[in-house]
Formats: C-alpha cells, sequence, structure tokens
C-alpha cells in the first residue's frame, strides 16, 4: 500500500467516527423538527378532513356521530338542494360572478404588478426611489383603511353597485409590483436586457422576448397568490355591492346563513333548511377551487420560489 493510499485510508476512518457523532448530536434537533411539521400537517389538515365529511352527516349526526364519521353520498346531494332552494338557485350566479370577477381580477393584477415591476427594475425612470417606496408604503397599509377612499371613488365614477367596483378596486397589487421588481432586478442577468437593445428591440420588445418568456415562476407566484386573496375576499365586495345578482359567492354565502337558523338560531324556525351540513358543503365550495389551483401551479410556484437561489 502506498503512502498517499495509506493516508487517505486513515483519513477516512478517522472522519467517519466523526460524522456518525454529528449525526448524533444532529439527531434532537431533526426529531424536534419533525414533531413541529407534523404537528403543523396535523393542524391543518385534520380541519379540511372534517369539511370534506361533514355535508354526508344531517344536523343531528354531526353532533351524535363521531366527527370523522362519513355519513352517506346522499346527504352531498341534499345539503347542496338545500342551498338551491335560496331564491330559486342564487348559489349559482354567486360562484359564476366569483369565477368571472376572480379571472378579470388575476389577469389585470397580474399584468400590471409584472408591466410595473419590469419598468422599476429595468427602465431610468425618474422618480424611482420614490415610486418604490410608495410601492412598500402601500403593501405597509391596511387594506381596511382604503376602503373608504376606494368607495368614495367608487361612487363619484359612477360604478357602485356594479361588477367593475369589485374588479378595479380589487386589481390593487402592490405586493405584485414589489415582487416582480425584485425578481426583474435579481433573477435574470441585465446582461440579457442589454444584448436585446443592441439587437435593435425597443423596451417592450427586450419585456416580451426576454424578460418574460423567463418569468413564468413568477407569473404562477403572482397568479396564485392574487386568487387566493380575490376568491376569499368578502370585506371589499361587500361595500362596493348590495344587489344580490352581482354579489360574489363569499358575500353572498354571507346574505344566505344570515337568513337561516344555520348561523342566526334566533330566527327558530325557517322555509329553508339551511343548517350546519349546508355551511360545511358552502367551505367546501369555496375551498376546493383554491386546492386545485394550488396543485395545477405548484411547480411554477416552485420555480418561482427557488428563482434567483441558484448563481452561475
Amino acid at each position: 500500500m502506498s503512502t498517499d493510499t495509506y493516508a487517505m485510508t486513515t483519513v477516512g476512518t478517522a472522519r467517519a467516527p466523526r460524522s456518525r457523532a454529528l449525526n448524533v448530536r444532529r439527531l434532537p434537533g431533526r426529531i424536534v423538527t419533525w414533531i413541529v411539521l407534523v404537528a403543523f400537517a396535523v393542524f391543518s389538515v385534520v380541519p379540511m378532513i372534517w369539511l370534506v365529511l361533514a355535508p354526508s352527516k344531517t344536523a343531528d349526526e354531526l353532533t351524535s356521530l363521531s366527527p370523522f364519521a362519513f355519513g352517506s353520498f346522499d346527504q352531498y346531494a341534499v345539503a347542496w338542494n338545500n342551498l338551491m332552494l335560496f331564491q330559486d338557485g342564487r348559489l349559482v350566479t354567486w360562484i359564476w360572478n366569483s369565477v368571472w370577477y376572480t379571472a378579470t381580477i388575476v389577469f389585470i393584477s397580474c399584468a400590471t404588478a409584472i408591466l410595473a415591476g419590469y419598468a422599476l427594475a429595468t427602465a431610468p425612470l425618474p422618480f424611482r426611489r420614490t415610486l418604490l417606496m410608495t410601492t412598500l408604503i402601500a403593501m405597509i397599509v391596511p387594506p381596511v383603511a382604503l376602503v373608504l377612499p376606494l368607495f368614495i371613488e367608487v361612487t363619484a365614477l359612477g360604478i357602485y353597485n356594479t361588477p367593475w367596483a369589485i374588479i378595479l378596486t380589487s386589481s390593487f397589487y402592490p405586493f405584485g409590483v414589489f415582487l416582480a421588481y425584485i425578481y426583474f432586478s435579481t433573477s435574470i442577468p441585465k446582461e440579457l436586457y442589454e444584448a436585446a437593445r443592441i439587437d435593435g428591440a425597443g423596451e417592450f420588445g427586450t419585456f416580451w422576448r426576454v424578460a418574460l418568456p423567463l418569468s413564468k415562476g413568477l407569473l404562477g407566484m403572482l397568479a396564485f397568490f392574487s386568487f387566493t386573496a380575490t376568491w376569499v375576499n368578502y370585506f371589499l365586495p361587500y361595500v362596493m355591492v348590495t344587489s344580490g345578482e352581482v354579489l360574489p359567492l363569499p358575500v353572498g354565502l354571507g346574505v344566505l346563513f344570515s337568513a337561516t337558523p344555520a348561523l342566526n338560531p334566533g330566527i327558530g324556525a325557517s322555509i329553508l333548511p339551511i343548517r350546519q351540513p349546508e355551511i360545511a358543503l358552502a367551505g367546501l365550495i369555496v375551498a376546493v377551487p383554491i386546492l386545485i389551483v394550488f396543485v395545477a401551479s405548484s411547480k411554477l410556484l416552485v420555480r418561482g420560489v427557488l428563482a434567483g437561489s441558484v448563481k452561475s
């Protein structure tokens, strides 16, 4: 055996006990980490399991059976039919309103956010620092504080109690602007922008041919966050519209449940048989689209989160 081989074997043999000792020392920390992760997973998954199973039982079975007991598939249809009794199926109108409101808001907010973020990151804009500070301040201000100014603006424009009162006010997306600014500033090499300009591309051409194809992960993150915030938004649409025909799903369900014994036991016997199982089914209707969008955009979300983490 040569001297070099003997030295390498000796070093390897010495490192093995050290590695084992290091793994043993890290074991308590790993156990604590796994316990915390499992606890958070259980805390998140258990309510969702209950929500899926609750509409399968009657109101009496919800209190008499185990929380995770399954009733029957027929009860889902019964709960749905009970919800449809409210104003001759107004629930379907609310679902459709939420679908096209959310799709329009996501498109407008993502388009404006990614364009504004790109301009702040690459274009020589005057007062760019002031614009960035304004964006940060808009992110910090609670949305509730903007409701009154937005209400006055919507009323002045004459679009109160119309779908555009919800769409235009909900498309304000300062977080998306700042996220796009960070992405275009750090994740895409500036040399690509300069090469496109040397080849004769203008600012919009550089954005369309270079920046946009490389920002699919960013688009996935912006769309997902915008969708989740818009789909479950309650307070702003509640202030902007009052007509039952233009209400989105969360506000409509609030109106429905306030008129039935589901959340207002003081009403007593109601014409509509809407109680706890119907509430659970309505919650499932609200939650399932978010889950579907998350699963569908998971790859883009991971790509967006890891963007810029590895530099060549």
